[in-house]
C-alpha cells in the first residue's frame, strides 16, 4: 500500500470515527452536551473538526474513551487501535520535509519524522525552530501527525517546557513511553539509587514531617550523609488536612513545588520510601494512614485521609499493598469507612488499575531522569538580572551593575 492510499485510508476512518459520534445514542447525547458546554453549537464543518479530534481523544463516558467504545461495539481495527496509542506531547520542529516534519518530542526525548494526512501547504507559517502542542500515532511502521492543537515561538521555549513537564507530572509514564532506551535509563537510575538509600539509612523507609523531608531527599540526592536523629516524625495528634501546595494542576506550580514540604505552614507527616521496582516516594500523610488502622476514630479526617489514598494517581498499588501487609484489619477498617465490600484485589482493581496495566515509575525518579525537568528547573533556579534604575545614579555610559557587561544605556538603561 502506497503511502497516498494509507493516508486516504487513516481518513477514512477519521469520517468513521464521526460517524459513530452521530450513530451512537450514548456518544451522540454526551457529543452534543460537549459542543453545548464549550458554546459551539452551531459551527463550521473546519472548525468541528478542531474539536472533534481532541474530544474523541479526551473525553471518556465512564472508564471507556470514546475510540474505545468504537472498539468495543464495531471490532478492533488496525487504525483504531493505534489512534487508542497515540502520543499527545510537546514537539520541536526540527525540519519541515516535503510530506511532514521531522519533530523531536519533549516528553520522550525522541526524534520521529512523521507524515501530515492533509497537504503541507496547510502549515504556512509553521518553521523549524518553532514548538507544536499535538498528537502523533504509529501505523505500520509509519508515524501521522493527526492533530495540532497549539504553536509556539522560538522565544517561548520557557513555555514549551513547562507545558511538557506539566503533562510529564500527571503522566509520568509518557517519559517512556514508546522509548525502550529511557525506560532502561530509569531502571538503571532506580537500581543504583535503591542500593545507595538502603546503604545510608539501612531501611526502605524513613517517617518524618514535611518539616524536614526536603532536608532529607535533597540531602540524599546529593551524595551527602543525613543525620535522621532529629528529623523523626514527631507528631502528637494525627489529623488529614488538604495541603494546596501538593496540588499540580494550578499555573505556576513548578516554582510552588521548588519551595518544598515545609512551605506549608502545618506540620504534617511525611513518608520517604524507597520502593526496589518503582523509585523513591515521598508519601504525605502516610503515618497518618496507618494510625487509622490502629484506631480510626482517633484520626482527624480518617475517611478524607482514605479517599485520598484511594484516588490520587501518584500513590501507587504498592503503597497500599506495603500497608496492608502490616495490618491485618486493612480490608475490614478501608470497608467500614468507604461502606463497601471488597476484597484487597477488587479495591485495587477499582482505584489503582493503571498501575495493573502499566509500569509506572515514581514521578520523583521520572523528573529526575527527565531532560525536560531539568531545562525548566534551570529557568526557574537561575538567578533573575535585577533591574537597576536611573535613581541609582548610575552613569549612561557606565557597565551595567548587574553584570551583563555591555553599558547601562544599552542594558537595564534601555528605554
Amino acid at each position: 500500500m502506497t503511502v497516498i492510499e494509507k493516508i486516504n485510508e487513516i481518513n477514512e476512518a477519521v469520517k468513521e470515527i464521526f460517524d459513530f459520534t452521530q450513530k451512537n445514542e450514548t456518544v451522540k447525547a454526551d457529543f452534543d452536551e460537549y459542543l453545548a458546554t464549550i458554546g459551539a453549537g452551531n459551527i463550521s464543518l473546519e472548525r468541528m473538526e478542531k474539536i472533534f479530534l481532541p474530544y474523541i481523544f479526551e473525553r471518556r463516558i465512564g472508564d471507556k474513551s470514546i475510540l474505545e467504545m468504537l472498539e468495543e461495539e464495531c471490532g478492533k481495527k488496525e487504525i483504531i487501535t493505534s489512534l487508542i496509542n497515540a502520543q499527545a506531547s510537546v514537539f520541536e520542529i526540527k525540519k519541515i520535509l516535503k510530506n511532514g516534519f521531522e519533530l523531536y518530542n519533549l516528553i520522550n526525548e525522541k526524534t520521529y519524522k512523521v507524515l501530515s494526512l492533509t497537504k503541507m501547504t496547510n502549515f504556512r507559517g509553521i518553521y523549524a525552530g518553532q514548538f507544536i502542542v499535538g498528537r502523533i500515532f504509529e501505523l505500520d511502521g509509519e508515524y501521522y501527525i493527526i492533530e495540532i492543537s497549539n504553536v509556539l515561538s522560538h522565544s517561548q521555549k520557557e513555555e514549551a517546557y513547562r507545558y511538557a513537564v506539566m503533562k510529564l507530572v500527571h503522566n509520568p509514564r509518557m517519559l517512556y513511553y514508546d522509548n525502550p532506551e529511557k525506560e532502561e535509563e530509569i531502571k538503571n537510575t532506580i537500581s543504583e539509587m535503591y542500593a545507595k538509600f538502603i546503604k545510608a539509612f539501612n531501611t526502605d523507609i524513613i517517617l518524618t514531617t514535611n518539616k524536614h523531608a526536603d532536608d532529607i531527599i535533597g540531602a540524599f540526592n546529593e551524595g551527602e550523609e543525613v543525620d535522621l536523629s532529629d528529623k523523626g516524625c514527631d507528631i502528637e495528634t494525627y489529623r488529614f488536612f488538604h495541603v494546596k501546595e501538593l496540588d499540580n494542576n494550578y499555573s505556576n506550580f513548578l516554582e510552588n513545588s521548588m519551595g518544598g514540604f515545609s512551605s506549608h505552614n502545618e506540620t504534617y507527616d511525611v513518608a520517604v520510601i524507597f520502593d526496589e521496582k518503582n523509585g523513591l516516594y515521598a508519601i504525605p500523610f502516610y503515618k497518618t494512614f496507618c494510625k487509622i488502622f490502629e484506631n480510626k476514630d482517633e484520626v482527624e479526617g480518617a475517611k478524607a485521609c482514605v479517599e485520598y489514598f484511594l484516588t490520587n494517581d501518584s500513590i501507587p498499588n504498592t503503597i497500599l499493598e506495603r500497608v496492608s501487609t502490616q495490618y491485618s484489619n486493612f480490608m475490614q477498617v478501608i470497608n467500614e469507612i468507604m461502606g463497601t465490600n471488597y476484597t484487597f484485589e477488587e479495591l485495587i482493581k477499582t482505584y489503582k488499575s493503571d498501575f495493573l496495566k502499566n509500569r509506572i515509575y515514581s514521578s520523583a525518579t521520572v523528573l529526575f531522569c527527565s531532560n525536560a525537568f531539568s531545562e525548566i528547573f534551570d529557568y526557574i533556579s537561575a538567578p533573575k538580572p535585577q533591574v537597576h534604575t536611573v535613581s541609582e545614579k548610575v552613569g549612561r555610559n557606565e557597565p551595567c551593575p548587574c553584570g551583563s557587561g555591555k553599558k547601562f544605556k544599552n542594558c537595564c538603561g534601555k528605554v
